[in-house]
């Protein structure tokens, strides 16, 4: 789950981030199920300097909470917001620092240094480190050296990748990652398994599918609802060559696919592990808390899982399987 506002910097932090959040902790409870919640630090910090938002405090504490309740804390970062400043009650976010993979590796360590003690901080204990991360837009190329800040800190875990992902704004492209298996170890190049590499690569689960399947009214209707600001022409040929492709990654995303898309998806890898019984199949799922409209898809998908025996798990639950067992 990440857990944040929208990318423009719209929006409030209790119906965005609090409210939903909560719904779903309380839906995973019910089934003595945990969730990985990846916090969007930077904008928290921002948000609290400025005193913009009177529901931080309530974010603060639930943060506390999903911690103390045995549910992962991941880090996420959109850097943009470092150095934000606010214009009549509208935030400017500085866009030269999108892509954290692309600073000076002086500037990546004092992000995340300053990321992990806000989590710290909030989370009341001054040794606290996440295991996972994931970066803003999933930008997560060149992976060094910001895989390499990160593991030097204690994360172990990314979850960056999406199978066949590409921007051509932002020079993401993880279509070469489509050979690799449920998970792998990487150093220079996220897309490339290197059993040497300083991070575990666990990617968000997603299938190749016709692009005609993403055009679903669900989906089409959280994209509609979601602030992002106008686009320029550039940006728009950009988003447009990057979608002209016939077969497209759906990303399992608990919060934008249907119940149908959903179990699909799953009963699509419990016919590949019938073939292949031995390896371990993890599969990410994603979603947002400003995109969580539909509880009860979430609470029916996590009922399906139940009564198929899938066990729904952290990335702390899974790691040392991922690094001991054989693929």
């Amino acid at each position: 789950m990440d857990y944040e506002i929208y990318g423009n910097g719209e929006g409030s932090l209790r119906t965005l981030v609090y409210e939903p959040a909560q719904k779903l902790m309380d839906i995973f409870n019910k089934f003595g199920n945990r969730l990985v919640a990846f916090i969007e630090v930077a904008e928290l910090e921002k948000i609290q300097e400025h005193g913009s938002d009177e529901a931080i405090d309530q974010v603060r504490g639930q943060i506390k909470e999903f911690h103390r309740q045995g549910f992962e804390i991941g880090l996420h970062l959109h850097p943009q917001w470092y150095n934000a400043k606010q214009d009549d009650g509208r935030w400017m976010l500085d866009y030269s620092e999108y892509n954290l993979c692309v600073l000076p590796r002086e500037r990546i360590v004092q992000i995340v240094d300053r990321s992990i003690a806000f989590l710290q901080e909030v989370v009341g204990e001054r040794d606290f480190c996440p295991l996972s991360f994931r970066a803003g837009n999933w930008l997560f190329q060149p992976a060094l050296p910001a895989a390499g800040v990160l593991a030097e800190r204690g994360v172990k875990v990314d979850s960056s990748v999406f199978k066949g992902g590409l921007q051509r704004q932002h020079r993401l492209d993880y279509r070469r990652a489509v050979r690799n298996g449920y998970y792998w170890k990487f150093g220079e190049d996220a897309n490339v398994d290197d059993p040497r590499g300083v991070l575990l690569e666990l990617p968000i689960y997603a299938q190749m599918v016709p692009f005609w399947k993403m055009a679903t009214g669900k989906r089409i209707g959280l994209q509609q609802r979601g602030s992002g600001g106008a686009r320029s022409g550039k940006m728009r040929l950009h988003r447009l060559m990057d979608l002209l492709r016939f077969r497209y990654p759906l990303k399992l995303d608990f919060c934008r696919m249907t119940l149908e898309e959903l179990t699909w998806m799953v009963d699509a890898v419990m016919d590949d592990d019938q073939q292949d019984p031995n390896s371990f199949k993890p599969l990410v799922a994603i979603g947002h808390t400003k995109d969580l409209l539909d509880t009860e898809t979430v609470e029916t998908f996590l009922a399906y899982l139940d009564q198929k025996k899938i066990p729904v798990s952290t990335f702390e639950q899974v790691y040392e399987k991922c690094v001991t067992v054989n693929r």
